[in-house]
């Protein structure tokens, strides 16, 4: 397929630089695919169309403060994202470095005084090997990152505003618990403790599962035909009890629902590598597009996409890419806030 099939024009007040002031005051828009019906509700009221015995797949990732800025030796600025550390040496890294000329080897760039960023390596498509340096106070890397580490909201965000106090507890869902995102999965914004506990008071079954959301998933498509993009590999990992939650809910007749993207991908990669939904554990390359066929999920909670994004394009290999256009232009029209801090969707 074109890739001008996934692209739309959004008003720019459209977009939300800030959350709500409620996690599940959000509104949400509900698509019928049979029906292809579009209704508009709210996220508080999520338990209305949802029903007992229905399994929520959650992704359970936990954004880290992975924005570090800095000054080059040369007075310049700089900023890090950092994607993942190499296990065997913890103050080395892998980066995305964001300055008016590209780092060469050798080369220091400083976050403080006691703090510097060694540049090892040129690791290609923007990376680059970090090596960390600290004296002081600081005992250990962690250390750092607690101390010069920004929430790592989308730069769409950050041109609007600088990352506040409480981006510290919004860019993050309140059941995120495995550390080693960079990018937050959204679709999961919209829950709170409350809300969820009704859910289950309900009869709607909860599933946990962690997929470490990279910088990957929010790679626009560039390619012309969707079908030449690659994603980039994202460690996912399910476990036996939330497996058999799944499994249960299918040989059931209930319904699966993912909670984004994230936790769609791990579970359709899951059940396309082992023929079924099993604990598991590995990397995640999985590109869901139009043709898709599903072998898991029922439903889906998501947010409103970037053009030409790959969460995008999922929804539309879900929902059909006539509908999804349509679903867009509604919420267009209906003044539905868009992306990361926006509402959500329920594609059932």
């Amino acid at each position: 397929m074109n890739l001008k099939e996934f692209t739309y024009d959004l008003p720019r007040a459209l977009i939300a630089a800030t959350p709500a002031t409620d996690r599940a005051s959000a509104r949400l828009m509900v698509v019928d695919r049979k029906s292809g019906a579009i209704r508009h509700s709210d996220f508080a009221s999520l338990g209305d169309f949802l029903r007992a015995g229905d399994t929520l797949a959650l992704n359970d990732t936990r954004v880290f403060p992975a924005r570090l800025r800095g000054r080059k030796e040369s007075g310049g600025e700089a900023e890090l994202l950092l994607i993942e550390p190499f296990p065997a040496w913890p103050n080395l890294w892998i980066a995305l470095v964001n300055a008016a000329k590209s780092p060469k080897a050798s080369s220091r760039i400083f976050l403080s005084p006691e703090i510097y960023a060694e540049i090892i390596g040129d690791m290609g498509r923007g990376r680059y090997g970090i090596m960390f340096h600290h004296h002081g106070d600081f005992q250990n890397f962690k250390d750092v990152l607690e101390k010069w580490g920004e929430p790592p909201i989308p730069p769409y965000i950050e041109r609007a505003r600088p990352a506040g106090a409480l981006d510290w507890e919004r860019y993050q869902t309140v059941y995120a618990r495995s550390t080693g995102a960079v990018a937050a999965p959204t679709a999961g914004f919209h829950f709170t403790l409350d809300l969820l506990a009704r859910l289950q008071s309900s009869g709607v079954v909860t599933a946990f599962l962690t997929l470490h959301v990279g910088p990957g998933t929010f790679q626009p498509v560039r390619e012309e035909k969707i079908e030449n993009h690659r994603m980039e590999g994202e460690w996912y990992a399910l476990d036996g009890a939330a497996a058999e939650k799944i499994r249960r809910a299918k040989a059931l007749g209930h319904r699966v629902i993912a909670v984004g993207s994230t936790s769609t991908r791990a579970l359709e990669s899951i059940a396309e590598r082992k023929g079924a939904v099993e604990a598991d554990e590995g990397i995640a390359r999985l590109f869901i597009r139009p043709g898709f066929s599903f072998r898991v999920i029922d439903g889906l909670v998501t947010n409103f996409h970037l053009p030409g994004s790959t969460p995008l394009v999922l929804a539309a290999a879900f929902a059909g890419v006539d509908l999804m256009r349509r679903a867009y232009e509604e919420a267009i029209r209906a003044e539905y806030r868009f992306y990361s801090y926006g509402d959500a969707m329920l594609i059932l």
